[in-house]
């Protein structure tokens, strides 16, 4: 089964999402909205630039090469 993304209300017309993994783990979390249809961009947006968005390391072990990019499979 793939992730599900749920929006939620936060407070006084606030939204948020989040996405959660098959096995329940909670993925990522948005930040707030003011409308619904806002957050369902902001799905729309994670959805189309998740698979070629590139993984850049800022920890302090990175090394000096330049993060590659993940394989998918």
């Amino acid at each position: 089964m793939a992730g599900i993304f749920e929006i939620a209300e936060a407070g006084e017309k606030k939204y948020f999402f989040k996405l959660t993994a098959s096995d329940g783990t909670v993925v990522a979390v948005s930040p707030l909205f003011n409308t619904i249809k806002a957050a369902a961009a902001g799905i729309k947006a994670v959805r189309e630039n998740a698979a070629t968005g590139l993984v850049v390391d800022t920890s302090k072990g990175r090394t000096k090469r330049p993060a590659a990019r993940l394989a998918t499979s």
